[in-house]
């Protein structure tokens, strides 16, 4: 009997794997779609930087009192002097081997010095990300189970009241109470993880609380609303007349399409927190990517800001693509015009 129940099974199931393999396939290559256009129109937009901006490596290398043809040897040297398209051509291909150029200011390669200062900011983003998901998943979910009450109220109250606070404040704040008042945590610098989980952790904590304030908020409104719309559909109504419990009524129907407006907020969210790192790195003393952003468009050294315009690009379309396979394999709902 045993032997029939998986006989009978195991067609459901591969029925089952092979509807959420080609629901991913589906969505990997809608992606891909999207992503070969963008990334092609970002990289050429990028390029077009030096030409808009009217700067040149001589500026930095002979100063400004070089010659023209010091400059003009200098621009060939460079490979400059070259059509538009065919220098485009050069750098696109060496973009897809991992080559980002070389910095103008130092004669370094753009890539590793980008990659210096991505390690910091990818810990306090994703450690940002966790906090902000963790925190607006317990605080909207519990605003949506007890909708209407004081409970409900004071929650809208708090988040509302947090998402109008800046990283920077936040983080000037958590400084003040937490390194200068009681002593607890580190108020500047990184420690890599390779040094201790506990140094790294104690050093990125702060600025990881100051930019996932946003994200609290937002994560937290969202899902309230997404799953008060779901309580009111006509499945969770069915699901009760059926005497279903509510612990199941929430997980399997409830949650699962309701979580959908969260993730997608979540898609939206991580371009900017990208854009708030160079304040927080600012604030706790971080050399980390958006800080060498910063400094590189300071200092109008192109290939830098050309490599941190590509590598930003590259991560907003893999952090999408991550989130939307999330989305189409966890929300259900998401899946209907599909």
């Amino acid at each position: 009997m045993a032997g029939e129940v998986f006989v009978s099974a195991r067609p459901v199931f591969l029925t089952r794997a092979r509807r959420t393999g080609g629901q991913v396939l589906v969505t990997l290559a809608r992606s891909v779609a999207i992503f070969v256009p963008v990334f092609v129109v970002g990289t050429f937009v990028t390029f077009a930087l030096r030409g808009l901006s009217g700067l040149s490596p001589a500026r930095f290398q002979l100063g400004e009192d070089a010659t023209p043809e010091a400059i003009h040897q200098l621009e060939s040297s460079w490979g400059l002097d070259r059509p538009f398209l065919a220098q485009y051509w050069s750098w696109f291909t060496g973009v897809l081997h991992g080559n980002l150029g070389t910095s103008w200011s130092n004669g370094a390669d753009v890539a590793t010095l980008i990659g210096l200062g991505l390690g910091v900011s990818l810990s306090v983003a994703l450690l940002a990300l966790v906090i902000g998901v963790v925190a607006g998943f317990a605080l909207g979910t519990l605003a949506a189970l007890r909708r209407t009450t004081w409970i409900d109220r004071a929650i809208t109250g708090f988040v509302t009241v947090i998402s109008t606070m800046p990283a920077f404040v936040v983080g000037i704040v958590l400084v003040e109470i937490f390194a200068v008042g009681l002593g607890w945590l580190p108020s500047a610098g990184y420690v890599p993880v390779a040094d201790g989980a506990g140094p790294w952790l104690a050093h990125i904590i702060l600025p990881a609380l100051a930019l996932s304030v946003d994200i609290v908020a937002d994560v937290a409104r969202q899902l309230r609303t997404g799953l008060v719309s779901a309580y009111r559909e006509n499945y969770v109504i069915g699901a009760r007349v059926r005497g279903l419990s509510p612990r199941r009524i929430f997980f399997r129907h409830v949650l699962r399409n309701g979580l959908g407006p969260a993730l997608a907020t979540l898609g939206f969210r991580f371009p900017i927190l990208i854009g708030q790192s160079v304040v927080a790195e600012w604030i706790f003393g971080l050399q980390g990517f958006g800080r060498f952003a910063n400094d590189a468009a300071q200092a109008g050294d192109v290939p830098e800001v050309q490599g941190v315009l590509v590598v930003s690009v590259v991560m907003v379309v893999v952090f999408n693509l991550i989130v939307n396979i999330v989305l189409g394999r966890v929300a259900p709902a998401s899946r209907r015009g599909v």
